[in-house]
């Protein structure tokens, strides 16, 4: 039975979420990211093989090395998903700066 993961079981392991940021700005070898971590390069590959299964991370064929580059559109998904929270997020906020403005006018 194959396991199908989602961007968001991609995103929830911390190793993952810092493979993200270092290909973020440049794309990188699997020896070189793993040269990042204190794990073994078997376990990054690994969490290199979720992240491209997730499509959060591309590879390109670059002479005989593979480079792993973030997938930037897919990461709009992720921002859409939490963009509904921050909604919500910032209408509470509203609202409690507008509990607060009324209670420092009420000290006065």
């Amino acid at each position: 039975m194959e396991v199908r993961r989602d961007i968001f079981q991609a995103i929830a392991d911390p190793t993952r979420r810092a493979i993200m940021v270092l290909i973020a700005a440049q794309a990188m070898t699997p020896n070189a990211i793993a040269e990042e971590f204190k794990t073994s390069r078997q376990a990054v590959s690994k969490h290199i093989q979720i992240l491209t299964e997730c499509e959060l991370v591309t590879q390109e064929q670059r002479g005989r090395e593979i480079y792993y580059s973030l997938e930037i559109e897919k990461m709009k998904e992720i921002d859409k998903w939490l963009n509904q929270f921050r909604k919500i997020w910032e209408a509470r906020f509203h609202q409690l700066n507008d509990v607060l403005s009324t209670m420092k006018k009420q000290k006065k």
